[in-house]
């Protein structure tokens, strides 16, 4: 009979031993929880203004890289079409390196399409330097990029621009 008693006592023992172990666990869980989620939530506090700022900044670097507004602040500056080309390629290449940071911000796809817009502009003035001599007027080469640029379906910068918008959509 003692024996069935000490028994009884040691599987109460244990029993009561398991139960509050679960409990303490169960309440540190939730502690821990509680600490990501505020912790996350502050994140969020500050990161999502810069990730906005990360967009705004590369819809503005792709309007300003978009072929007509690019022509329109290059152009005057330029004399002969090689000097507006490498005007052209040398703003371009300023834009995207004073951008380049926000690429932290965004997916690696949304990324992709602003590096690939740019790259697709650049061609297109390369194509259109080569048909034009190098000495012809700035206003030629101008007018060989709107033609070459035109014959697309799409603007690679429009392109670029609508996966931004849509990750940003995504975000809200």
């Amino acid at each position: 009979m003692e024996y069935y008693l000490l028994l009884t006592s040691v599987v109460l023992g244990a029993g009561v031993i398991y139960g509050t172990y679960l409990t303490i666990t169960t309440v540190a869980d939730k502690i821990l929880q509680k600490q990501k989620w505020d912790s996350r939530n502050k994140h969020t506090d500050v990161v999502l203004p810069l990730r906005l700022q990360a967009y705004e900044r590369m819809s503005i670097f792709l309007e300003r890289i978009s072929p007509g507004s690019l022509l329109l602040r290059v152009v005057p500056s330029a004399n002969s079409a090689l000097e507006l080309q490498q005007l052209l390629l040398n703003e371009i290449r300023e834009e995207y390196n004073h951008n380049v940071a926000q690429q932290i911000y965004m997916s690696n796809n949304t990324w992709e399409q602003i590096g690939h817009a740019m790259n697709e502009l650049v061609a297109d003035i390369n194509k259109a330097a080569s048909k034009v001599a190098p000495d012809a007027p700035a206003a030629d080469l101008g007018k060989k990029i709107f033609a070459t640029v035109i014959a697309r379906e799409e603007q690679p910068t429009t392109l670029a621009l609508r996966i931004l918008k849509e990750e940003i959509r995504e975000i809200f």
